[in-house]
Formats: C-alpha cells, structure tokens, sequence
C-alpha cells in the first residue's frame, strides 16, 4: 500500500494533547474524545478558527463533529499538531474531503502531492472528480484534468471513463489540447460512454458531437461510421452537425485552405504536444535569421521570429530541459566555439559555457542530461574530437575521438549510446558509421552504410537508426536505409519523394519528418515525412522559407504554445443544450 508523509506525533504540543495537559477544548466525534488546544487547531483550520470564536458560546469547551470517523479525525489532528499526516491509497479521499470542509490548506496539499504520485490512465479520471467541486484546489484541478486530456487515448480504455457526467466529459472534449493522433477517437469515445447508459445517455449525442473535430476526420469514415451510428441518424440535431462538417470538408477540399473554415469548431485542428522547430539556415541568396515552428495537427508552418539572436550558420541544435541550445557555427569567415541557449519561457537567449573547441557542421545530440558535439570543421580542418556538456555544471569536457574525422555528418541516440554515420573527411563522402559507449567512452565501428553520405539526416525511429538522403559527393539522393542495431546491418527503405541533402531531420509524433535541405545546389521549402506503418512517403505543408543548412529541434511541453501557433481563434461553437444525466 503506498504512503505519503508518513511520521510518528512526537511535537512537545501533541506530547501535551495526549497527556491531557493545558487542553481548553474536547472534540467529540461518535463515541470518541479528542481533548484538545484551540489555539493548535485554529492555526492549521479557518473552520477551526471561526467555531471557536465566531460559532460558539464563551467558555464552550465540548464541540460535536458529525459525519466523521474517529480515526479521520485523529488524523487531522495529529497534523495540527505535528505537521504530518498518514496519507494512504484508503484514506486519501476521505481525508481529502475532511480537509476542504475543515479548510485545511496544507492537509489539502499534501493529499494532493501524494494523489499527483499515483496519477495514471486509469485512476486520472477518479482522482480528478474527487477534487473536481474543491475550490480550494482550483489548480490541482486544472493540473489533473490536463492529465486526462494528455493522455486521453489510453483513459478511454478504462472503465472509469464512463464515470464521468456528460458536462464532464463535454468539457474534456472541447478542450484544443486534447492529445488525440485521429478524431475518430474522439468519436468513438462518446459512443463508448453513451452506450454505457444508453436509455438515460443517448439525449446527449448531439452536444457531444458538436465537441468532435469532424470536419478532421476522413469522409470515409463519417460516410461509414458516424452517419450509420444509430443514435446519430435518429436525432435531427445531430444529423445537422454532421451535414455541417460535411459542408465544410467539401469547401476544405475543392477550395483549399480557409482561416474562417478552421476557425470552426468542428473544423478547428487541435493543439500538438510537441512542435517541431526549423531555425537558421541559408535560402538560396541570403542567411536568414527566422525560426519556423511545425504545427503537425493543423499541417502548417508559422513564423515565429525573424529576428533569430544567435546562432549564426551551420551550428548545431538541441532541446534540453526546457532550453534550445545552438552549438557552434561560423560566420563570414569566423568559426566559433560559442554556445547560447534560449529559454522558451522567457524569450530570452543567453550565452553558456564555451566548447574547448570551435566547430562548424558538427554533429550534437542528448543523451543522459548531457550535450554531444561530434567532430565538425575548424577553419578548413575535418575533427575527430567529441566533447560533452553537463547543464547542471555549465562545463564542458572532452571525450574519446572518434575513429575518422567526420563535418556534415549526422548522429542519433539509441538504447544509452550514440550512433554517428557518413559525412565529409576532407576528400570523400563517408560510408562509415561508428558508436560510442558513454560507461566505458569508447567507440566502435560499426558496418558501414550501402551509400556514401554528406549531409545525411540521421534519426533513431522505430527503435532502428534510420540514415536518409545527403550526397555521395556527385548528387543529392533520395535513397534512405535503417541499421538495426542487434544484427549489425543496414538495410534500404522506400525512398523519400525528392532529392536532399543538408537538411534537418526530426521524428514528430510518430512521423519521420525531412524538412528543407538543398537539391543538387538548390535550397528547398519542401517537407516530407515517412510512416513506418505504412511504409511510404508522404508530402506535408512546405516552410514558409526555402532552407539549406538549416538545423532543427523538437519541443515539447512549452506552457506558451498556443500563444504562438495559428488557428484555434474560436468562432461560435455549436452551443446545443441538453438535459441533465
């Protein structure tokens, strides 16, 4: 059985109580006796306070609390006296409910701290109805009801789904950052609590499905599933919402994007937990200095600043615990060993610790709460050196070389090492790939790849290391191949649709995202991303910009990002009233 704050009363005070010394009041709860100090208890309670002082007789010493337990009460008492409490899995709730009543905030806290401990897919929905009415904790509330919105797929699959109210599960519903990879779960998730209860729920089909995204979903599939439910083609006001996504996927497909389409509420994507950002990089004239974030729900790119600090170009990038670190880079000439980082909640850069080393076109990723700048270029020189970063220190520290010097090469983490193939040694395009051991800072060769590649994207992405494009030193490819890891092999995969090379690469809510790059000497806007289930290529949104020798980065859980991605402006929602449960 978990505990939280577990601790023996030992307070001269609570010594004091339970001798019976000094005590000026007696709280009876059904046949039991607690003397206690009024001063004690009005300190750790607002009712407290006011029944001894506002609620009661002067001179009254015997106080009746009904509806309670014994041993609920003890428990709020001791922490009075001792500032701990017995939290446990069977008394959490009722302490829970003791506390609001009694107004006592920290007993509210820590039954809240320990409450947060136990959140999952299948206790969030519980838990958030047990201090859904507590104004007391207002953003305890709102902290477990985002926890049933992010992880919404999973929640539905157990029973205490179906527990909620229908005003409950409305509100999750509307709500933009829904965590949902297709609405046709959103769908079939009212269907599933509908048909819980369907007698009393069945009313409720039309205000719940003006909550689903439909103009999202595929034609299909409302054609097939949605038009045929048997509670949808029985209610006219529910038939009407569909003919109005309907209308609007029509208007979507044959006119092309519309603001004012998806400005709707059944038309309106939802919010992505992660956005994938392109910063830097050259178009085919100039170095730009704009930062471009990739809205995956709504398939869009959008500016987000053109005015980008730092870095220069051919620097590296990383996200790291809330921070986008650029690593490296050169300019006009000059190469550099500096590194900023920008706080997302801020907006601010600042710079940290400098590399022992300045390089351009290295290649950096994370592993263990640490940096990796791999090899690179100094001036004209390829490096084999690696160095590492430690945030918390603000140092960096070098590691064992590399086998080969490598600059416009590219590197992924898997399974607690670093993998690091192709690139440029001062005279060819590599096929060699290599991996390091951080426990032991070794490295060792690998197989190497079936193609020659500089300016190869390299990503980890269905548990296999994935090399895509570059150029073997004559053209740019549109071939890609996957090592696997346990059989020391690389194997070719479907090719992406265009040629490219120095571009970035990111994996985005199950998607292989390339993005830009240049074609031959050419740079491109195009993006394209690789679904490994179904095994093909497919084209996205293009940037805003065309983009070579960008570098990018993937963030999630950035409080600001609906303040900075476009679409969700409301306009009236379809309001239906409904009866209640």
């Amino acid at each position: 059985m978990a505990e939280s704050n577990v601790h023996k009363p030992t307070s001269v005070l609570n010594e004091l109580r339970l001798a019976g010394q000094y005590c000026d009041a007696v709280i009876r709860v059904e046949n039991v006796e607690f003397p206690v100090h009024k001063i004690v208890l009005s300190n750790c309670s607002l009712y407290f306070r006011s029944l001894f002082e506002r609620w009661s007789l002067p001179g009254q010493k015997d106080f009746v609390i009904p509806n309670l337990s014994p041993s609920t009460m003890l428990l709020l008492i001791e922490f009075a006296y001792t500032s701990s409490v017995s939290v446990t899995e069977n008394n959490v709730h009722d302490l829970l409910q003791v506390a609001d009543y009694f107004n006592a905030q920290s007993v509210l806290e820590t039954c809240w701290k320990f409450l947060e401990q136990q959140l999952c897919p299948q206790n969030c929905v519980s838990i958030w109805r047990s201090i859904n009415t507590m104004d007391s904790l207002k953003l305890q509330n709102k902290a477990a009801h985002t926890y049933v919105a992010n992880h919404f797929e999973k929640v539905i699959t157990f029973s205490e789904f179906t527990q909620l109210s229908v005003q409950q599960l409305a509100d999750i519903l509307e709500r933009d950052d829904l965590d949902v990879r297709d609405e046709s779960s959103v769908f079939e998730a009212v269907v599933s609590w509908i048909a819980h209860k369907p007698e009393h729920r069945r009313r409720h089909m039309a205000l719940l499905l003006s909550k689903v995204r439909l103009a999202l979903l595929n034609p299909d599939y409302i054609r097939i599933k949605v038009i045929t439910n048997k509670w949808v083609k029985s209610d006219t006001d529910s038939l009407n919402i569909v003919d109005k996504a309907t209308r609007i996927i029509h208007q979507l497909r044959t006119k092309g994007w519309n603001v004012k389409a998806q400005r709707h509420l059944v038309a309106r994507p939802r919010l992505p937990r992660s956005v994938l950002l392109a910063l830097g990089g050259y178009n085919n004239t100039d170095r730009l200095h704009s930062i471009e974030a990739y809205d995956l729900r709504a398939d869009r790119w959008v500016t987000l600043t053109s005015t980008l600090e730092h870095p220069s170009v051919h620097h590296g990038v990383v996200f790291l615990n809330g921070f986008i670190y650029c690593i490296g880079g050169c300019n006009q000439g000059e190469y550099f060993n500096c590194v900023y980082r920008f706080d997302l909640k801020t907006s601010t850069w600042h710079e940290v610790a400098c590399m022992h080393c300045s390089r351009y076109d290295t290649s950096v990723t994370t592993l263990s709460g640490y940096i990796y700048a791999l090899g690179g270029s100094n001036e004209r020189i390829q490096l084999r050196s690696a160095e590492r970063y430690k945030p918390e220190t603000n140092q960096w520290s070098h590691i064992a070389p590399m086998y080969e010097c490598r600059s416009k090469a590219s590197c992924a983490t898997l399974h607690g090492k670093i993998y690091i193939c192709g690139g440029f040694n001062g005279e060819n395009s590599l096929r060699t790939a290599e991996c390091y051991n951080p426990e032991c800072d070794q490295w060792t060769r690998i197989s190497s790849m079936i193609s020659r590649r500089c300016g190869v994207g390299m990503m980890v992405y269905a548990n296999q290391v994935y090399a895509v494009g570059g150029t073997n030193g004559f053209r740019c490819l549109r071939s890609a191949e996957v090592y696997n890891p346990e059989t020391n092999s690389w194997k070719a995969v479907p090719s992406m649709l265009m040629p490219r090379s120095h571009f970035a690469i990111e994996v985005v809510e199950e998607r292989l995202f390339s993005v830009g790059g240049m074609n031959n000497s050419k740079a491109v806007s195009q993006v394209e991303y690789y679904d490994v289930k179904a095994n093909k290529w497919t084209m996205a949104c293009s940037m805003e910009n065309e983009r070579m020798y960008l570098r990018s980065c993937v963030v999630a859980g950035w409080e600001n990002m609906a303040e900075f991605l476009s679409l969700r402006d409301t306009l009236p929602p379809l309001y239906i009233s409904s009866q209640k449960e």
